[in-house]
């Protein structure tokens, strides 16, 4: 085979052009990433290059760190590792984020509303679901919202919030104390809702990671009216196969997170007893029917219950909380109204705790001839079953907390006598509850709930919103097929 002979100039001049093409790349194939106004064409052409390097990818996120991109797109989470969980952490803590976040909460708590009354909470709620683009189902119990994200498909896990204020008069001076007089958001619940709004905004982001479907629960009335209890009863556990709460917590410090396996709440009762006799001149006893010594002999008695009938391993409590019997210092009087609680951590010691303390009251009535009425303001929806956490999603919350805030900001705490609606969902479908701190004593976030002076440091918001987002995600990860 013969070959044209190639003249020295054109051997250089060739080697020059291949040179050229090698170290100079095509027209578009390296955008500039040095202004927002570029993204969308960002976006599009990582789309549509196939050809391009992971490495050159990761670079460009990292010189627009603070852009949008990073916001709204995401990096492959196929399999799940600690990068996964650490990005979504990121994106909660991006500025927008957290100055957006912290805007939601403090509307939320300049206008507190009470149990099935949080009309403008809600539409606050959806309009920010409807500028995400996220679909909802509302009216629930109310007040309620049920918000959808993901692939509509299988698995489906929820998120719950609850919605609610108290009547309190807030004794906080700052400039987004309540403007609504003698209510006030004393347990963290417009807390709550910002950290779901912002796990929404995250999720949303994140969609396409989504191997299932996550349910976001709006809940109205923890405080009273067993807001729960109606939400299942309009649907809003409809396919959901596990479900997740959190309650932010003055006993740990903000960033800490909290949860136990088993009973972590108690289940709690309270009743009102009037025990009847015969009224008559103190002067004259023996003329009367006593049910002041028929009431204070069955104070006694139920002491008993917990000391003698109920295993001391086993906490319970039975408290007399009010004792009436008029003010007329002259006079047996007719009737004697007394009220009081009762918490146990097992559904069998709480319902015989209620049936001891029936039988209590009736019995020692007959002994001092008067008669006993018990009332539990069952028809009111004022008993709570204890909230128990299921062994396997309480792991799913520990493995989520220590991928975001290290395993030693994860404690494993002790029962609490408190008690929460959120039991009625973990009555019937596996879940978990968790706390988040917010003691920050610089800032005097170191009340409890239900206190006038109680506060938050809002430190906690982007954490919260990133451990709801995660807790999700990876749950469909996991637990998908």
């Amino acid at each position: 085979m013969k070959f044209s002979p190639i003249s020295f100039k054109k051997t250089i001049f060739f080697s020059i052009f291949v040179y050229c093409m090698m170290i100079t790349p095509l027209k578009g194939a390296k955008p500039s990433v040095s202004s927002s106004s570029d993204q969308p064409e960002l976006i599009n052409y990582f789309k549509s290059t196939t050809l391009l390097k992971k490495t050159t990818i990761i670079d460009l996120q990292n010189q627009s760190r603070t852009s949008k991109i990073n916001l709204f797109t995401s990096s492959d989470c196929s399999i799940w590792t600690k990068e996964c969980s650490n990005e979504i952490l990121r994106i909660a803590q991006k500025t927008e984020h957290v100055k957006w976040i912290k805007s939601v909460r403090r509307k939320i708590h300049e206008h507190p509303e009470l149990a099935f009354q949080e009309y403008e909470s809600s539409k606050l709620i959806r309009q920010e679901l409807e500028k995400m683009d996220i679909s909802y189902q509302f009216p629930m119990a109310t007040t309620g919202i049920r918000a959808i994200i993901g692939s509509g498909q299988p698995p489906f896990v929820a998120l719950r919030a609850d919605m609610d204020a108290l009547p309190i008069q807030e004794a906080v001076e700052w400039e987004h104390k309540s403007k609504i007089e003698g209510k006030m958001h004393a347990c963290g619940h417009d807390a709550h809702v910002a950290m779901l709004i912002g796990a929404a905004r995250i999720l949303k982001a994140r969609e396409k990671n989504l191997k299932g479907t996550v349910f976001l629960i709006f809940q109205p009335a923890e405080e009273a009216g067993n807001g729960a209890k109606r939400m299942i009863r309009d649907g809003a556990l409809e396919n959901v196969e596990a479900i997740f709460a959190a309650h932010v917590s003055h006993q740990y410090p903000t960033g800490v997170i909290g949860s136990r396996t088993g009973p972590l709440l108690a289940g709690c009762g309270f009743f009102k007893a009037v025990i009847s006799g015969k009224t008559g001149q103190a002067s004259n006893p023996h003329h009367s029917i006593d049910p002041v010594l028929a009431a204070s002999a069955a104070v006694i008695s139920l002491q008993s219950i917990v000391s003698r009938e109920s295993d001391p391993l086993d906490s319970q409590v039975v408290s007399v909380t009010s004792f009436n019997a008029g003010d007329n210092l002259d006079v047996i009087p007719d009737t004697v109204t007394l009220s009081g609680t009762f918490r146990a951590f097992s559904r069998t010691n709480f319902y015989q705790l209620l049936k001891r303390i029936r039988e209590v009251f009736t019995e020692q009535a007959s002994v001092f001839r008067c008669s006993a009425t018990v009332d539990f303001f069952e028809d009111k929806d004022t008993i709570y079953p204890p909230t128990v956490n299921d062994d396997k999603m309480y792991e799913h919350v520990k493995k989520v907390a220590a991928d975001l805030v290290g395993t030693t900001n994860f404690k494993v705490v002790s029962p609490m006598m408190g008690a929460e609606d959120f039991s009625f969902y973990s009555e019937v479908i596996p879940a978990a509850f968790f706390y988040l701190g917010i003691r920050n004593e610089t800032l005097g976030s170191i009340h409890t709930g239900h206190s006038p002076h109680f506060m938050i440091d809002e430190d906690v918001l982007p954490i919260g919103a990133a451990t709801h987002a995660a807790i999700a995600e990876r749950y469909l990860y996991e637990y998908g097929s």
